[in-house]
């Protein structure tokens, strides 16, 4: 076959060129206008990593490579979205929403939603989030005949923990349990089959979960060679943002999805990959250049962020480990002639009343409480800062916790329109047939085997209702759209319920829900079910009903913007993929306020600070066995896994960087402890530091020997 080329206008290009040469600095403007072919982008915090990444795309595009064959793999839906918006912007072209943009999870359901039926699904599954693949999981181990009473089996969070990690690191079960979970090694053959009979659950139930979209994409291209051909066809140029925090799974999936052009860039920091403990592979970005020996290293150094003597100590200190890019960040920013600074304090309240007196200062001065940022190694370490700053009534939040969609009023609600869109979505079935009264899990169960197991079985139609046992009716008819069938019956031993007004108003609400005029209407499906008793349930049921309620309302708001339900639940679904979660700390999004003021100080750990930014950032129990956490220590990569996760806490500041911790504290036996300065504060010159000597305003401080001992010790 003769390819024909077609050429751009002659004088297009340089004009192009010329714009990006001025919009880019030069290192940027090396990654922009790369050839094609394997690239690592080595970039630095604070140097325009985002800006580079869209500006290559657009370079793509103008070069004159067809949007759709662009992949672009981002950490966010909400960056790829930006960044596409920004792309549109600077090409002009209205074919931007073409490129194949977004997290992983989000591209694989795209595939696997055309593609399902090739590896035994329907394409309607549906996507269980973190709490229904738990509950999943707990059918599963009472189906295995577990006796978790008489054993010490661990709990359903625990086993689905096990699993996920498994499968995003592309190890056996039995190689996990040994390596993170060794306690539970006698258990390894019963874990094992509660997998295999949670694998196929899902499968018999059509549905998925978060883990299952990367299994199946990459089962996909490795079993079914047509589809992998169309794929590594298509894809010609493949961007990964975030590199440093895939997983092996991901990894292997670009390496397929790139062997024929093998035009891939990965863009990241190696200094900056801090989630392991979730599954993320920080050695990927280390070996790419060995899957692609013939990729261009480049590096973004110049850095747009911090000021000179912040940068300093960053780059001192991530000096430190071993495995590395070397890289050194130059600032743009001219000195404020501010070196960070090091604060002792007599105890953790000292420590509190410091941060919220200075906090003041800064808001004084003109700094906005949302340019402020306090981060810690772990959640608890806020608690005393907490009361501190509801006593000074200084507004905050907590960046912690369970997501909005994942509540549990919401999670009800969405439950009614999953098993419009997919009948056989068992955990959805249960959960609102447990809202109705005197319906428990024991009735639930029967009422849902019930309808697996009543004639006639699935056939393409939709939801069938029935309300007594002599006929039946289809909601929506037989020659609507959809592929299951799924009949609403009672055994004959839950007759009983046929005349309760309760279960004649659940009939009357999902035969409203599937009419041709609702059925893909998911705004409307709110508000019907809201309407038709779930307002009275939160009423019932919470008491803070009222603010649940609005929280529907937005949430049926946020619904119309989706032309089908399946649309919506799918989107819905891949947000909670969005945000990393401590392995544990506080659960629940709050925002706690000591005030009426609309701005907010934030309070974070470092991990969900990653890629935002602050004026000001106050880095607290900067002490030795607090920050590196004790567990770490075991090993030489967790210690350089937390000196990176100390690196990434320092980059967030712009202009000023406070590092305190107490000189004394009260274990758990009630003893005082007196604590060091971290080894990541000890390992670093003290020409880098500021180092503040604290006393009280309204009496001599009660301990200044000692801090003046402690100080002198640090400077020497």
């Amino acid at each position: 076959m003769k390819k024909y080329v077609i050429k751009r206008a002659e004088n297009s290009l340089p004009e192009q060129l010329t714009r990006y040469r001025e919009e880019l600095n030069a290192e940027q403007f090396r990654v922009v206008t790369a050839k094609p072919g394997a690239a690592l982008v080595v970039a630095g915090a604070g140097t325009g990593k985002t800006r580079t990444i869209t500006y290559r795309v657009a370079y793509l595009i103008e070069q004159g490579i067809s949007p759709q064959k662009i992949f672009l793999a981002t950490f966010t839906n909400r960056a790829a979205r930006e960044m596409l918006r920004r792309v549109e912007n600077l090409t002009g072209s209205q074919n931007v929403h073409r490129v194949w943009g977004g997290t992983f999870h989000r591209i694989a359901n795209l595939i696997l939603r055309k593609h399902a039926v090739s590896i035994g699904y329907s394409s309607n599954y549906s996507i269980l989030d973190a709490e229904d693949a738990k509950e999943f999981v707990n059918v599963c181990i009472d189906e295995a005949g577990i006796d978790t009473k008489a054993k010490r089996f661990p709990k359903a969070e625990v086993v689905q923990d096990i699993i996920s990690y498994a499968n995003n690191t592309d190890r056996p079960i039995e190689n996990v349990i040994i390596g993170k979970y060794p306690y539970f090694e006698m258990l390894t053959q019963q874990i094992k089959r509660v997998d295999m009979i949670f694998q196929e659950r899902k499968r018999e139930r059509n549905v998925m979960d978060y883990d299952d979209l990367l299994l199946n994409w990459k089962c996909l291209l490795v079993e079914k060679p047509d589809i992998a051909d169309l794929y590594a066809e298509q894809f010609e140029h493949i961007l990964v943002d975030e590199y440093q925090d895939t997983n092996r799974l991901q990894a292997e999936i670009i390496d397929l999805l790139a062997v024929k052009h093998r035009n891939v860039m990965v863009v990241g920091d190696d200094a900056q990959s801090i989630f392991a403990w979730r599954g993320a592979e920080f050695t990927n970005i280390y070996e790419f250049p060995e899957r692609y020996p013939e990729a261009e290293v480049y590096k973004l150094e110049t850095n747009y962020r911090s000021t000179p003597e912040i940068l300093g100590l960053a780059n001192t200190s991530i000096a430190n480990n071993r495995r590395q890019f070397p890289k050194m960040l130059q600032a743009v920013k001219k000195s404020r002639d501010f070196k960070p600074a090091m604060i002792p304090c007599a105890n953790v309240e000292q420590q509190s009343a410091f941060i919220a007196a200075r906090i003041l200062e800064l808001r004084d001065e003109g700094t906005s409480l949302e340019e402020i940022a306090v981060m810690y190694r772990s959640h608890y370490h806020s608690l005393e800062l907490q009361l501190e700053l509801t006593r000074r009534n200084i507004p905050y939040r907590v960046q912690s916790g369970v997501r909005f969609f994942e509540q549990a009023h919401l999670k009800d609600v969405i439950s009614y329109l999953r098993i419009i869109v997919n009948p056989r979505d068992e955990l959805a079935w249960k959960r609102i047939l447990k809202m109705i009264p005197s319906v428990g899990n024991a009735t639930a169960n029967r009422i849902y085997e019930s309808m697996v197991l009543s004639e006639p079985p699935a056939v393409a139609g939709g939801l069938t209702i029935v309300k007594k046992t002599s006929h039946s009716k289809s909601y929506p008819p037989a020659t609507a759209g959809g592929s299951d069938r799924l009949t609403l019956t009672l055994p004959a031993s839950l007759n009983r319920l046929q005349s309760k007004q309760s279960w004649q108003n659940f009939v009357k609400l999902l035969e409203l829900l599937t009419t041709d005029e609702n059925r893909n209407n998911p705004a409307k499906q709110i508000e019907l079910i809201l309407t038709n008793g779930y307002e009275q349930h939160l009423q019932e049921t919470f008491e803070n009903a009222e603010a649940r309620l609005e929280d529907l309302r937005q949430l049926a708001l946020y619904a119309s913007r989706y032309n089908s339900t399946e649309d919506f639940l799918s989107e819905l679904a891949l947000l909670s993929t969005e945000r990393f979660k401590e392995p544990a700390g506080i659960t629940g999004e709050d925002v706690i306020q000591g005030g009426e003021e609309d701005e907010l100080l934030t309070l974070t750990s470092v991990h969900q600070a990653k890629g935002l930014e602050w004026k000001a950032v106050f880095l607290i129990w900067a002490a030795e066995g607090k920050f590196p956490s004790p567990r770490s220590l075991k090993e030489i990569d967790s210690e350089e896994e937390e000196r990176r996760l100390w690196y990434v806490a320092l980059t967030r500041a712009q202009d000023e960087l406070y590092l305190t911790y107490p000189l004394m504290m009260i274990d758990y036996s009630r003893q005082v402890v007196l604590q060091k300065p971290s080894r990541f504060i000890m390992e670093c010159p003290p020409v880098l530091f500021e180092v503040w000597s604290l006393e009280e305003e309204s009496r001599p401080f009660d301990a200044p020997v000692q801090i003046e001992e402690k100080t002198q010790e640090f400077l020497n």
